[in-house]
């Protein structure tokens, strides 16, 4: 099995997602194919070296602008549609 590598712009949008999400970090790296400790070990590079972080040629190898760009489209849609369903709930509360 070869280990899994992904682009400085990949660990940069999922450290900002981890930030700025409302969403559990589990279920985040589970979205994004990683795992959560590893989301963590990200934040700790960014926050230490900022701009210098992830240096390296790494890339992530099943994941191109194909694939990575629809996927973030997918977490905001889903969490757009999580604020909608909490706002018609709490509408509809008012209804009855």
């Amino acid at each position: 099995m070869t280990r899994k590598q992904f682009s400085a712009e990949f660990k940069r949008e999922a450290v900002r997602l981890l930030e700025t999400s409302k969403k559990q970090p589990s279920d985040l790296a589970r979205e994004l194919g990683v795992r959560r400790n590893q989301l963590y070990l990200w934040k700790d590079q960014l926050s230490r070296r900022g701009n210098q972080t992830f240096p390296g040629w790494g890339h992530r190898l099943e994941s191109s602008d194909e694939v990575t760009r629809p996927h973030q489209e997918l977490v905001k849609v889903k969490e757009e549609r999580d604020i909608l369903k909490k706002a018609a709930a709490y509408f509809a509360k008012d209804l009855k």
